[in-house]
């Protein structure tokens, strides 16, 4: 694990944002050259969405991974900001490509797929991360602050997963897989927090 380590502190983080926007650049590329089959528009909803959805699952992923001993995470940042990178160009994409600015059309289709409403508050529930993934965002709210706010990225996975699944209807495994992930990942934060309270002693009162 030291040596992976090792190998992980050599990277440069540039190095991450470059390789997390190659899909996006390959969609571009198959966009221009009508290889994104008979409807387009919903192929590039999908695997925005998608990605956004892999990219939070990973960030995610990192704090677990710390505490088996593998240290990502100066790498978070840059993948938590290629996640709403990629929310920001699903939602854009279904406003603009798929519903041609119509925003009478976008309301009703708010009020009859609730489903939408959910990826909404989604994407939502990652700006404050975004606006606040930086150091002097970090100096000024203070780290216990700042950590308690990107919580949300929970928020954000969660409300991704739901999306993915409710979208796709026919129950097929693959968002039913990034549900059970989110879940998982909550689930192991909740129990990790529950295993420090057990292990911090209990102060007494002085005797008086």
């Amino acid at each position: 694990m030291d040596r992976i380590n090792t190998l992980a502190r050599r990277v440069p983080v540039n190095a991450v944002y470059a390789a997390g926007l190659l899909p996006f650049l390959w969609i571009v590329w198959l966009t221009f050259t009508n290889g994104l089959g008979p409807d387009p528009v919903k192929e590039i909803e999908l695997r925005l969405g998608e990605l956004g959805l892999q990219f939070l699952v990973a960030g995610l992923v990192i704090t677990p991974l710390r505490w088996a001993g593998l240290n990502l995470i100066r790498f978070r940042r840059a993948i938590g900001l290629l996640a709403f990178f990629y929310v920001a160009m699903h939602l854009m994409a279904w406003v603009t490509l798929d519903m041609g600015l119509r925003w009478s059309e976008m309301a009703a289709d708010l009020v009859k797929r609730w489903y939408i409403i959910i990826g909404m508050a989604g994407f939502v529930a990652m700006i404050p991360l975004a606006i606040t993934s930086n150091n002097a965002s970090v100096r000024r709210l203070g780290s216990a602050t700042w950590n308690s706010l990107h919580r949300l990225t929970y928020v954000a996975a969660l409300a991704g997963a739901i999306h993915y699944v409710v979208l796709v209807k026919a129950w097929p495994i693959e968002p039913l897989l990034y549900l059970g992930a989110v879940l998982a990942l909550l689930a192991a934060r909740v129990w990790r927090r529950q295993q420090k309270r057990a292990a911090t002693p209990v102060r007494q009162p002085a005797a008086q």
